[in-house]
């Protein structure tokens, strides 16, 4: 009496076959999210320092044109001109080093490591001039 095999299963080729597509897409993929992830993180950047500025600037504005000469004059304020410290600080990739005196201020937003959590170093100065 004959036995009838029924074939189950994927065959080696097969499988090979799947895993080439996906390690296909993946490589198609992952750079690009890479990419994404650098750019988000220049744009946060720039957008903090926009936020200390702004802060810095409506500090100024409330006390006769002198700037803070520290982020605790912009944080310990009723109400708060900025409601996180950033200075000293590293977020989404930058680190955040911030200059204040009462005629002016200068915050530089640096990549930890440029081409993988950053393009390039941002500086805000006195009335809001950024700098790439």
């Amino acid at each position: 009496m004959k036995y009838l095999h029924f074939k189950r299963g994927f065959t080696l080729v097969e499988i090979m076959i799947v895993v080439a597509i996906i390690a296909l897409l993946a490589a198609i993929a992952i750079p690009n999210l890479v990419h994404a992830k650098m750019s988000s993180n220049d744009a946060l950047a720039k957008a903090t320092l926009r936020a200390i500025s702004t802060a810095s600037e409506s500090f100024a504005s409330a006390n006769n044109s002198t700037y803070p000469n520290n982020e605790t004059s912009l944080t310990g304020a009723s109400p708060a001109f900025l409601n996180s410290s950033y200075c000293g600080a590293t977020i989404s990739g930058y680190t955040f080093a911030c200059t204040f005196s009462s005629t002016g201020y200068s915050i530089t937003a640096t990549p930890v490591s440029v081409g993988t959590s950053g393009t390039t170093t941002y500086t805000i100065t006195t009335g809001g001039v950024l700098t790439p």
